[in-house]
């Protein structure tokens, strides 16, 4: 009995140590701090999460996400810096070292996860592939969309999953991939394919943005496959893939706490609720656990508001986008999102 208390107590005294470490700064920390901005690999443009307007200002829920890292970081949401990337060069730059994170509304998927030598963090939006449609055509359903031509971008998951569901489904089509994502709406708007597919974020954002008349095209009501998006890091960066996996993840939270962008300041002087607390800097420190300072999470908060605000923001029914909330709410509102304790 006295030896096994023994060990039960230096198991204990072990798991106080451990717990009172504070985080080593990584690689990707040093050199972060060091240059004074966080680099964001983004897309070349796409309406509701990453497109520049025409004096080049960032905007969308990718980007916000980038900014929210950077003032948790850096304490400053504008040393956030927008690398765009397409969809060949992406993997690749990320690999590289040429950004720090990508936020590109990239698929996490399993082939991804294990292959390319990064790993996802927190998703930040549910999506799913879909199909865009001139109404002229007359189509309603998918199902219907057979011997037609259908446009898409190379170097995506877009053109494997219509070529599975199609297989499955039993109805053939022709799929014309362009390299560029511009290439292949333009191409689809002028009238080369009889369908667009991509992610039904994207296809709201094209239909409402770059369509001669909006009005004049539908999106299917039919999802073809699951599309998780969510940041990426670099493989083999134990500390940064900690901090792009918990700033997110405390943006969730902030929303499940009732913790806004215009609230955060008065709850900093008067909340007496320990997980607000956490968030907001005035509750224990967890920063030192991710090598940053206690106010972290207010940081972030301060600069892009909750996970809420951010979704209705960008791709929201008051954005250009118009998307409801969906299974994009919170998992207390029947949605899918549900935040790790932050604790």
């Amino acid at each position: 009995m006295r030896k096994n208390h023994s060990v039960a107590l230096a198991a204990g005294a072990l798991l106080l140590a451990l717990a009172s470490t504070t985080a080593q700064a990584g690689k990707t920390l040093d050199a972060v701090k060091a240059r004074g901005t966080v680099k964001c690999g983004v897309t070349n443009g796409v309406a509701g999460f990453s497109a520049p307007d025409t004096q080049g200002n960032w905007s969308g829920l990718d980007v916000d996400t980038c900014r929210a890292i950077a003032a948790a970081v850096l304490g400053d949401a504008k040393k956030a810096e927008f690398v765009p990337l397409n969809s060949q060069q992406r993997f690749a730059a990320l690999q590289a070292g040429e950004v720090d994170i990508l936020t590109r509304n990239t698929t996490w998927n399993l082939t991804r996860d294990a292959s390319l030598g990064l790993n996802f963090t927190t998703i930040n939006y549910y999506d799913g592939q879909g199909f865009l449609v001139p109404k002229k055509i007359k189509v309603t359903s998918a199902k219907q969309l057979k011997g037609a031509t259908i446009c898409t971008q190379a170097g995506t998951t877009n053109e494997k999953n219509v070529a599975e569901w199609s297989k499955a489904q039993g109805i053939p089509v022709k799929t014309v991939v362009f390299e560029s994502f511009e290439a292949s709406f333009k191409a689809f708007f002028s009238g080369r394919c009889q369908a667009f597919t991509t992610d039904t974020s994207a296809l709201a954002g094209l239909r409402n943005k770059e369509a001669p008349n909006p009005d004049d095209y539908l999106i299917l009501p039919d999802l073809i496959s699951k599309e998780p998006l969510a940041p990426a890091v670099k493989r083999g960066d134990d500390e940064w893939f900690a901090i792009v996996k918990w700033v997110p993840n405390a943006l969730i939270e902030a929303e499940e706490l009732g913790i806004t962008q215009a609230n955060i300041d008065q709850l900093r002087s008067n909340s007496k609720d320990p997980a607000q607390q956490r968030l907001i800097g005035t509750g224990d420190d967890l920063g030192k656990l991710l090598g940053l300072d206690k106010d972290w999470s207010y940081h972030a908060i301060k600069a892009v508001g909750n996970h809420g605000e951010m979704f209705e923001r960008n791709v929201g029914p008051k954005s250009a986008l118009q998307l409801p909330r969906g299974v994009n709410n919170l998992w207390s509102k029947g949605g899918l999102l549900y935040a790790m304790p932050v604790k």
